[in-house]
């Protein structure tokens, strides 16, 4: 510091005013950063949660808060771009206005949209139908596709095409939920091969490292103390496994795959047995929903949500069969939690594959000329972008109810039966285990549903950021009162890591439909910000031919194979570039360790 104060006077002005405003500004960014770390959503509950039920369950609740932020800059996206200029120019709002061009080379029978919206004297139990379904008064509000069939908007002299901020919202929405899955993802990765490592170091940092001589709070540091003792916990559960593992027989490695086989066989039969039932539910709703009188309006409810409470029972139901299979198998905590999410992982997201190719196919099943014309089945769907967005949208409703009946009708009559009754049957059942690998499927099936819905519901993920913001509260309440944490305690860094992994996979999922959607499937004639275009994709084709000529001809070029060829060449070179560097580097680590082993052995090297 002498040293620094010396050369200080020897300074000129210019270079001491930089000094001095790069030090204040270093400050500035270090209160920001603080202070901004006491805005962050559900701090305290989150370090509750860590230090009374270990780094495990805290993982999945800080997994909760990423997803809601998430679906909120979402929302922000589509409605800034989407909703709010639609709405702006519907009202007439800053001297706005807009303009509907009429489809051209199209039959009249295929711009024919009559939405269901209820008119005159209802009844109440239509309105919580509508708000179950998303049919009657919702389907023409701006939740869904139909809303939006504008094709210009002009603000003042300013003209802003709508069907083309439609396509760049939904391509930037999804490029942000996979820029943002694999910046923490590469985060959990570096805490993941930190934890591979030698365990005697893992065990060093904690006892030697592990302590926060900041905390000064008596509550802070029993919950930093619990939080320690978990970690230790799963460090040494995880070591009895692999010393269990180490000392096994050849009669009990035989016995235990032996058991593994058949348990596999029993999950083939269930997820077969799930994807065979959505698919029959599917094909017999699809062809009795339109024979069930409307005056039975009972039956009629009960067919049109066949398929969507079908889907919700086999995501209920297979999740409890594989957790309660997995405890026969003997594996370590942290790799039941990735089998049994994999395992379910096919179950949920499949069940909406089959839904949607479902209702593709009766989407594109044509038989008559007039319906050849318009190039999808226009009786059934005049709209169809907006029927896929109500599926979407009872999907994640009835998954919002779902998770809140069990927390309500089994989760506390459960409680109260084993805190009040003292027969052994029910003391012997016990409270239920917070299961992390279902609670993270509930979400992340949730979110794939928001990313598909999205594209033909706006809206959407305003719903899916109030619902996880509810259900944060609605599980923290069920671990506190009426669950126990996990017998065996897993790891945070590992769980984190693959969590995030299992959505990208639900986010690679997305990407299939909404392709489909957007390039292949005819876009509908009678609604939507696409009807004067073949596909939603041909706005972009169209908008580029607005160019001047040089624009045009340096795009068409970049989307030609004469620059795709050569720069996926240079692609595959930098990356084995960086595989080999990362391959040295990983040497020069390895004789690091020789040499400290050597230091540690003899002094005088």
């Amino acid at each position: 510091r002498d040293c620094m104060q010396a050369d200080i006077k020897h300074l000129s002005g210019w270079k001491l005013l930089n000094r001095t405003s790069s030090k204040s500004w270093k400050k500035v960014l270090n209160e920001v950063k603080e202070l901004s770390s006491y805005l962050e959503l559900w701090r305290h509950d989150i370090h509750s949660i860590e230090g009374k039920f270990g780094t495990g369950i805290q993982s999945y609740f800080s997994f909760l808060r990423f997803l809601v932020l998430l679906n909120f800059i979402i929302f922000i996206l589509m409605f800034s771009f989407v909703t709010l200029p639609t709405v702006i120019s519907n009202y007439g709002i800053y001297n706005s206005s807009f303009a509907k061009i009429p489809p051209k080379n199209i039959e009249p029978h295929c711009t024919v949209y009559k939405p269901s919206g209820n008119k005159g004297l209802v009844y109440f139990y239509t309105y919580l139908k509508d708000l179950l379904s998303g049919t009657g008064f919702l389907e023409v509000t701006s939740l869904f596709y139909g809303y939006y069939t504008i094709d210009d908007v002009w603000l003042s002299i300013l003209r802003y095409n709508l069907p083309l901020a439609y396509l760049l919202a939904t391509f930037a929405y999804l490029a942000l939920s996979l820029l943002w899955i694999i910046k923490r993802s590469a985060e959990g990765f570096k805490q993941n091969l930190v934890h591979a490592e030698d365990q005697f170091q893992s065990y060093c940092n904690k006892v030697f490292a592990g302590w926060d001589f900041c905390i000064t709070d008596p509550n802070a540091a029993r919950l930093k103390h619990r939080s320690l003792q978990y970690e230790l916990q799963t460090d040494l559960e995880e070591e009895r496994l692999k010393q269990k593992i180490a000392d096994r027989t050849m009669k009990e490695k035989l016995r235990i795959y032996s058991l593994r086989i058949f348990i596999n066989i029993i999950v083939f039969a269930v997820l077969s047995g799930c994807f065979y039932s959505i698919y029959k539910a599917t094909v017999f709703s699809q062809e009795n929903s339109n024979d069930v009188s409307n005056t039975n309006l009972q039956a009629n409810l009960l067919v049109q949500y066949l398929p969507s409470m079908v889907i919700t029972l086999a995501n209920f139901i297979a999740p409890q069969i594989f957790s309660f299979l997995i405890k026969f198998e003997d594996y370590s905590p942290a790799f039941e939690i990735r089998l049994t999410l994999m395992r379910c992982i096919f179950v949920r997201l499949a069940n909406i594959g089959v839904l949607l190719f479902s209702l593709w196919s009766q989407i594109s099943y044509c038989t008559t000329d007039k319906c050849k014309a318009c190039g999808y089945n226009y009786e059934l769907y005049p709209c169809w972008e907006s029927e896929v967005g109500q599926e979407m949208y009872k999907l994640m409703i009835f998954d919002f109810i779902i998770i809140l009946a069990v927390t309500l009708f089994v989760d506390f009559p459960r409680k109260l039966l084993v805190t009040h009754c003292s027969c052994k049957p029910v003391q012997w059942c016990g409270l239920q285990e917070f299961g992390i690998s279902d609670n993270v499927l509930e979400i992340i099936y949730g979110q794939t549903i928001c990313w598909i819905g999205t594209f033909f519901s706006p809206l959407l993920p305003a719903i899916a950021t109030i619902k996880y913001f509810i259900i944060f509260y609605i599980k923290k309440i069920s671990l506190i009162h009426t669950r126990k944490p996990a017998a065996r305690p897993i790891r945070a860094s590992s769980s984190n890591f693959f969590f995030l992994v299992v959505l990208l996979i639900g986010l690679f999922l997305a990407f299939i439909p909404l392709g489909i959607s957007i390039a292949h499937i005819p876009s509908s004639k009678a609604c939507g910000p696409f009807r004067s275009f073949n596909t939603s994709w041909a706005v972009v084709p169209d908008t580029i031919l607005e160019f001047p000529t040089g624009l045009q001809k340096v795009l068409f070029g970049i989307a030609s194979e004469a620059f795709a060829v050569p720069f996926f060449m240079v692609i595959c070179i930098v990356m084995f570039y960086f595989i080999a560097l990362a391959g040295a580097h990983k040497r020069v680590v390895e004789q690091l360790r020789e040499q400290l082993v050597m230091v540690r052995f003899d002094p005088l090297f």
